[in-house]
C-alpha cells in the first residue's frame, strides 16, 4: 500500500482490469477509458492531459449556421462528395488568406475530420506507383496515422526529426528517398506532440526533396496558425502560416477545424490538393480506381468509398466560420491564444517540481508555448512515469507511442485544464516530486 493522492488500491485494480499490459504503451483512447473508470470509482477528478481535445466553446457563427441549415432541411439530402460550392469557395479563400497559396476550388474538399482526410490520402497517394509502396513519417507524430496504415496493410518508415533540424534534414531525407520506395512524406506543423515548428529553410528542403524524388507531401495542419510567437491572425497580411506549398506542387494539406475553431465534435476538416497534383495522372491508380487522375480518384474513389460525403449541416457550419474569418469578422487565433498562456503556467509548475522538458528548442530558438509540451522526470522512463503519474491523478501519453526516440518523456496537452485545477496540479506535482 502506498499513500498517493488517488486511492492506490483502486488505481491498481483498474489498471489490472483494463487488460493494458503496459500503461505507457496504451493508445490515447485506452488511456481515456482507464482514467474515466478511475474517476468514476474514486470520485476524484484527474488533470487530463492525454487527449488533444478543444477546451473552448465551439465557434458560435458555425453553430448558428448549422442549426439554420438543419431547419432548412439539409439533413434529408446527401451532400455532394466534393463539398457544397459555398464551402469550397471559402476554403480556397482561407488558403490564400492564411497560407498565401492559390488553389482552385476544385481541390478544396471537406472531409470527416482530418482523420478521414489522412486515411483517404494514404489510399491514393500511397497507391499511385507500385514501386513506391512506403510512407515516410517525419516524427514524432500522431500515432493513429500509423494505425491507419496498419489497417490498410501499407508500409511505413519513420525517424525522429529532433536531431536533424536545419540543413541536417536534407541528408536524412535523402537517405530514405534515394531508395526509390517512398511515395509520401507526412508531418504535422506545428508538431503533435513536440510542438516544434519547421522553419522556412526546412520546408524548402522538404519541398526540394519532393521535387527531386517525386514524392507527395502530406502536411498536417491540425494546429493551424497556433505558433503564437508571431501574429498570423490577419487575413491576407504577412506573416502567413508556414507551408511546404511555397516550395513544391506535390502537396496535400490536411486542415482541421477541431482545435482552431473548437469544432471537433462535428467531424469536419479540409483536404486541399494543389492544382498540379490534382490533375496529375498515375497509371497505377487504375488498379484501385476508375480513373488515373489523382484528384478524381481521391473524391470518387477513396472518399466516396469511405463515407459518401461529409455531414451536410457541418459543411454549412464550417462555411460560415471560414467566411467570417476570411472577411476579418472573426479572429479565431485570438480565441485560441489561451492555450499558449495555459502552457506557460503549466510548464513552470512541472519544472519547479523536478521535471525537465524533452523537446525544448525549435532549431535555434526556444520552443513556443502552445497546445502541447513534453516532459520527463530524472530516473524514470516514459512508460514508468506515465503509470506512476496515474496514481497522482495526472494523465498524459508516453512519447514512445508517437514515434519519438526520446522514450523517457510524456506528451502533455493543455486544453482540458481548467483554472480551478491549477492548485490541484501544483499539489500533485509536489507530492510526486517528494515521493520520487
Amino acid at each position: 500500500m502506498r499513500n498517493t493522492p488517488i486511492d492506490y488500491t483502486i488505481v491498481k485494480e483498474k489498471i489490472e482490469a483494463s487488460g493494458i499490459p503496459v500503461v505507457g504503451k496504451a493508445k490515447i483512447r485506452e488511456i481515456v477509458k482507464l482514467v474515466n473508470e478511475i474517476e468514476q470509482a474514486t470520485g476524484d477528478k484527474f488533470i487530463r492531459m492525454e487527449m488533444g481535445v478543444p477546451g473552448l466553446p465551439p465557434a458560435e457563427v458555425g453553430v448558428n449556421a448549422e442549426i439554420q441549415a438543419l431547419r432548412d432541411g439539409v439533413a434529408s439530402k446527401y451532400p455532394m462528395i466534393d463539398g457544397i460550392p459555398e464551402l469550397k469557395t471559402e476554403i480556397s479563400r482561407f488558403v490564400k488568406n492564411y497560407l498565401d497559396l492559390d488553389v482552385n476550388e476544385q481541390g478544396c474538399i471537406p472531409t470527416v475530420g482530418s482523420m478521414q482526410g489522412g486515411f483517404a490520402a494514404f489510399m491514393v497517394a500511397g497507391r499511385r506507383d507500385v514501386k513506391k509502396d512506403t510512407i515516410l513519417f517525419i516524427d514524432p507524430g500522431f500515432p493513429v496515422q500509423k494505425q491507419q496504415l496498419n489497417v490498410l496493410g501499407m508500409k511505413y518508415e519513420t525517424f525522429d526529426v529532433y536531431n536533424y533540424r536545419g540543413e541536417k534534414l536534407r541528408e536524412k531525407l535523402e537517405s530514405y528517398l534515394k531508395k526509390g520506395n517512398i511515395s509520401t512524406i507526412i508531418y504535422s506543423n506545428p508538431n503533435n506532440p513536440s510542438w516544434i515548428c519547421f522553419t522556412e529553410s526546412e520546408l524548402q528542403i522538404i519541398g526540394e526533396m519532393s521535387n527531386k524524388y517525386d514524392v507527395v507531401i502530406m502536411e498536417d495542419l491540425a494546429y493551424f496558425a497556433m505558433d503564437f510567437r508571431q501574429d498570423l491572425s490577419q487575413p491576407g497580411v504577412a506573416p502567413f502560416q508556414a507551408t511546404v506549398g511555397k516550395y513544391t506542387d506535390n502537396y496535400m494539406l490536411l486542415i482541421s477545424s477541431s482545435k482552431s475553431f473548437s469544432y471537433a465534435g462535428q467531424r469536419i476538416g479540409m483536404m486541399v490538393i494543389s492544382d498540379t497534383l490534382y490533375k496529375r495522372r498515375f497509371a497505377d491508380l487504375k488498379n484501385y480506381y476508375s480513373s488515373d487522375e489523382f484528384g478524381y480518384s481521391m473524391i470518387y474513389g477513396a472518399l466516396y468509398a469511405l463515407s459518401s460525403g461529409t455531414s451536410h449541416s457541418a459543411q454549412y457550419g464550417l462555411c460560415a466560420i471560414l467566411k467570417a474569418v476570411n472577411n476579418g469578422e472573426f479572429n479565431f487565433i485570438e480565441d485560441v491564444k489561451i492555450y499558449g498562456n495555459r502552457a506557460n503556467r503549466m510548464k513552470k509548475l512541472f519544472i519547479d517540481n523536478g521535471f525537465k522538458f524533452v523537446y525544448d528548442m525549435d532549431d535555434d530558438k526556444p520552443l513556443a508555448d502552445g497546445f502541447y509540451f513534453t516532459v520527463s522526470y530524472p530516473g524514470l522512463g516514459g512508460d514508468e512515469l506515465l503509470e506512476e503519474l496515474v496514481y497522482y491523478g495526472i494523465s498524459a501519453i508516453a512519447l514512445g507511442t508517437t514515434g519519438s526516440e526520446r522514450t523517457e518523456g510524456l506528451r502533455a496537452c493543455v486544453s482540458q485544464i481548467r483554472e480551478e485545477q491549477f492548485a490541484d496540479l501544483e499539489y500533485r506535482l509536489k507530492r510526486f516530486d517528494e515521493d520520487h
